[in-house]
């Protein structure tokens, strides 16, 4: 496993992050290490992610079969409109 030194944090950063670990119950090292994991999404997250809006483009065009017989949005809206 790597090990990641970073030098020149800013004083107002390095308490933000200090207070957020705090705050989160873990070291400082835990807390960037969680972050990084939350916000650097690595080449496998990518794919996952890529696959998701794929199957949400796929299914995005499809009607709703469960609409029954109420009136669908735009119909409401507009008998709204017309009052």
């Amino acid at each position: 496993m790597a090990t990641l030194y970073v030098e020149n944090v800013p004083d107002d950063l390095y308490e933000a992050l200090r207070e957020r670990a705090r705050g989160n119950r873990r070291s400082i090292a835990a807390e960037v290490l969680t972050l990084l994991e939350h916000y650097v999404p690595t080449p496998k997250e990518l794919q996952r992610r890529r696959q998701w809006i794929r199957q949400v483009k796929r299914l995005r065009p499809l009607k709703s079969t469960s609409a029954g017989p109420f009136p669908s949005t735009e119909e409401m809206l507009r008998e709204d409109r017309n009052r």
